[in-house]
């Protein structure tokens, strides 16, 4: 099979895009607005990008919603250019529920923590908080947006740049070798579709990079 993306002519039922390349980690974006009220959020357009400094990116597109006419994309996007800061929590299978629960179009007012049943923990390097159910928090401070080129105004996507600058993770996730212990934290990915997977201890495996 061979389609040209911008025609469409793949003569499938859905658009095989999201299920071409994957898996994709999940960045769990926490962001406050002006008046402090919590945005929280998951993006499969999400990884880090760099050692030094650590910086992370995530994709947010900017499509219509009910209530105030915006999505929590256009949301997270504008709150984090207006504040400076937001902390990207990692998403695991313990959390999966909630992660999809705050994947809803509410309006701007509505507190996605809240409304999940989450638990905010707060920052140590920005005013932004974490989640505490999540393992790993990624406390960012923003440094720039990049507007990518589209087709169609409702195809309109922004890539926001932030650097690490505070890593949390819960002790007993690390080993008594000091490494990450990923198994035990059973992150999840982003496939097509509405389909997702996890890393588990029967999913990992290791190779030697060669001298």
């Amino acid at each position: 099979m061979f389609y040209e993306p911008k025609k469409s002519n793949h003569g499938l039922p859905k658009n095989p895009f999201n299920s071409l390349v994957l898996p994709r980690p999940i960045g769990w974006i926490t962001s406050l607005d002006a008046k402090d009220v919590i945005n929280l959020a998951p993006y499969s357009f999400f990884n880090a990008v760099c050692y030094r400094p650590p910086t992370v990116m995530f994709a947010a597109g900017t499509g219509p919603s009910p209530g105030d006419g915006g999505d929590w994309s256009k949301d997270t996007r504008r709150n984090i250019e207006e504040t400076g800061e937001f902390v990207c929590n990692i998403a695991t299978w313990d959390t999966r529920e909630q992660l999809n629960q705050t994947s809803a179009s509410v309006s701007s007012d509505v507190d996605e923590m809240a409304l999940a049943g989450l638990t905010p923990e707060p920052s140590q390097m920005v005013k932004a908080p974490r989640v505490a159910q999540a393992p790993v928090h990624l406390e960012c401070r923003y440094i720039k947006s990049m507007e990518i080129p589209h087709w169609d105004e409702p195809d309109q996507y922004f890539v926001v740049f932030g650097e690490v600058v505070g890593v949390h993770v819960h002790d007993d996730m690390i080993t008594a070798d000091g490494l990450i212990d990923i198994a035990k934290m059973r992150p999840i990915g982003r496939l097509g579709y509405n389909d997702y997977t996890v890393v588990n201890p029967d999913t990992i495996f290791t190779m030697e990079r060669p001298e």
